[in-house]
């Protein structure tokens, strides 16, 4: 007869006594089906954090298969909607309902849009990383979702300092007493003459994370990307012809932008919006320091997301 195989987390008592807040796994890779507001439901290569808490000061440790195979099920039968996120939450705590009474899942993935540019509209894929957490505690399940939005960003700061340049080198060529052609001046326009200073810009990333409220069918996640692209109107392009490049130089210089700038556009975005809370970051990837600009703010709701 087959002998019955240890069960050392079951069994045994840990050496040192103490509850715990979190045992799990981490860059779990598995792929899922998201179900996003306004999107087809789609697959996506993500990482997955799956834990619960240990309550009982004695136990050796947690069953981390029953969280694997939970994942595994989800990724195999199901799609990933705040429904079955709060499902597969509960039933870890169910498969260890005499160790634990909190879950949490994370997943990290890369969501595609197809995205059309400025003018031509011709279409290309952008691509976004976004993280999803959600928390089962006392009860209540709490869904987080983060998205990173990539944009650029020209400071007013150095394009006033261009246009001053420009401005000496116009009175250079055309003096006070001199008639001035307007072909003549067009045409040193579009030198490098005429233009001797560009102001600088850089690739910039908007970090946004929000509380989603409970009610919700699907994840926002194509309506959050929106509302702060649209907040912003530099957004970073995919396929793109002269015209929207021209395009796109024309939005940077209609929207110049210190972080200071870009974080309060998003915010009063987010003010308009009905997440329970908020929290961003700007990141300034600067092409002038060689350090980075940062600006970070909040809701500011009680017990909220912190500073």
């Amino acid at each position: 007869m087959p002998h019955q195989m240890p069960d050392i987390a079951n069994n045994v008592n840990a050496q040192t006594e103490g509850n715990l807040e979190w045992v799990g796994m981490d860059h779990i890779e598995m792929p899922i089906m998201v179900e996003a507001l306004d999107e087809v439901p789609q697959l996506v290569s993500a990482k997955i954090a799956a834990f619960v808490n240990i309550t009982v000061p004695q136990a050796k440790g947690i069953h981390m298969s029953r969280l694997y195979l939970r994942i595994d099920q989800l990724a195999v039968d199901e799609t990933l909607t705040p429904k079955n996120y709060a499902e597969v939450l509960h039933d870890f705590i169910g498969s260890h309902h005499d160790l634990s009474d909190q879950s949490r899942v994370d997943f990290s993935f890369d969501y595609h849009l197809r995205r059309p540019s400025l003018l031509s509209k011709k279409m290309g894929w952008k691509v976004y990383p976004v993280k999803i957490k959600g928390l089962l505690i006392n009860g209540l399940v709490e869904l987080e979702l983060t998205v990173d939005v990539p944009y650029s960003s020209t400071c007013p700061c150095s394009a006033a300092l261009s246009r001053q340049l420009i401005q000496n080198a116009f009175i250079e060529k055309f003096p006070e007493n001199q008639s001035i052609n307007p072909q003549q001046v067009f045409d040193w326009l579009g030198t490098s003459e005429g233009i001797v200073a560009t102001p600088h810009s850089q690739r910039s990333i908007a970090q946004v994370k929000v509380k989603l409220a409970q009610d919700i069918e699907k994840f926002p996640i194509k309506s959050l990307i929106d509302s702060i692209e649209n907040s912003l109107q530099t957004p970073v392009q995919a396929a793109v012809k002269r015209e929207d490049e021209q395009e796109f130089a024309r939005l940077n210089a209609a929207n110049l932008m210190f972080c200071e700038d870009a974080a309060r556009k998003i915010k009063h975005c987010l003010n308009n919006q009905k997440f329970p809370d908020y929290w961003l970051r700007i990141n300034h990837y600067e092409s002038l320091h060689a350090h980075d600009a940062i600006a970070i703010t909040v809701k500011g709701v009680t017990d909220g997301y912190a500073a």
